[in-house]
């Protein structure tokens, strides 16, 4: 069987790292573009090259917007993840080059190379991927499929607006286009990621037995894990590796709902707020897959080969 072809938009970020170390276990990247979101655009592109380097790959990094479509963003996540998004380590510079091509342009272009062969998996604010619709609206008609890590389907956000979540309340506007444009996506929302977090002390068996990838990993990660302790968040959430999960493998997901999805973009306390129409109410275009279950075993398998886990 031949390995799934993807196009990952990201801002890595620990999560990030994770999905993205998932990706060349299991995938051919045809490109890395990347926006602002969890840290500045200059840590996100640093922190992409570095796993270029960590996977002994030539796969080309294009730097996009580091600044939202329309309104400053109100926070980055450096509190989690790091100041330069993966831990502070301090690693050394990366041998990876950075590609002279914008990240929206890249995206065009590589989709008009290989038309209805790519996954497109967005795992960071959908600055880039919104930039590239205006740019050229066919772009949804070249892409095999689209996944998006983002939104809150009910409400329990992870930002300061209770009900929104980071991708999406970080650039509402992007989101919107997005949403709008493409006829149908995969939908993986943060609250499906807690749902299919990972025992703490499995996670440090998988680490333990995993290769330089894991030890890697196991660095970065500490900044993440004492955060979420401190803020009754169990367990190793691994948000964007569930979506480049359900990415590489559709057939993962058990339990899905195809909804009408938008955002709202106005509300003093609800701006960035994924809004479903669960009860096909409003008469818009079910667009929407939203993940609500995938096979846990099997995703923790994809998990501990990118970990380099024997067996």
């Amino acid at each position: 069987m031949s390995k799934p072809q993807l196009l990952i938009d990201t801002d890595p970020g620990v999560d990030d790292a994770l999905a993205i170390l998932m990706a060349y276990a299991h995938a051919d990247i045809a490109g890395l573009s990347i926006v602002a979101g969890n840290v500045g655009l200059g840590h996100t592109v640093r922190n992409a090259r570095t796993l270029v380097d960590l996977a002994g790959a030539a796969t080309p990094v294009f730097a996009g917007c580091s600044t939202p479509l329309v309104r400053a963003a109100d926070e980055d996540a450096a509190f989690v993840h790091g100041q330069d998004g993966f831990g502070d380590i301090g690693f050394a510079e990366p041998a990876a080059a950075l590609a002279d091509e914008p990240a929206a342009l890249a995206l065009l272009r590589l989709t008009h190379e290989r038309p209805g062969e790519l996954t497109l998996v967005a795992l960071g604010p959908l600055t880039n991927l919104a930039l590239a619709l205006r740019l050229d609206p066919g772009l949804p008609g070249r892409v095999a499929r689209l996944v998006v890590m983002g939104g809150a389907v009910t409400g329990h956000g992870n930002t300061g607006k209770v009900p929104a979540e980071f991708n999406v309340g970080f650039d509402p506007e992007a989101a919107h286009v997005v949403f709008e444009a493409f006829p149908a996506f995969d939908l993986v929302d943060w609250e499906a990621t807690l749902r299919h977090a990972f025992d703490d002390a499995e996670f440090d068996r998988w680490l333990a037995a995993g290769d330089r990838r894991a030890a890697f990993f196991g660095k970065i990660m500490g900044a993440a894990r004492r955060y979420n302790a401190k803020h009754d968040r169990c367990g190793v959430i691994a948000a964007d590796a569930l979506a480049m999960a359900v990415a590489l493998d559709p057939s993962i997901v058990t339990r899905r709902e195809t909804r009408a999805v938008a955002v709202e973009l106005d509300g003093r306390l609800t701006r960035g707020a994924t809004v479903v129409d669960w009860s096909a109410r409003l008469g818009w275009p079910a667009r929407a897959n939203i993940v609500l279950e995938v096979d846990q075993i099997r995703f923790a398998a994809m998990v501990r080969r990118a970990l380099g886990v024997p067996g």
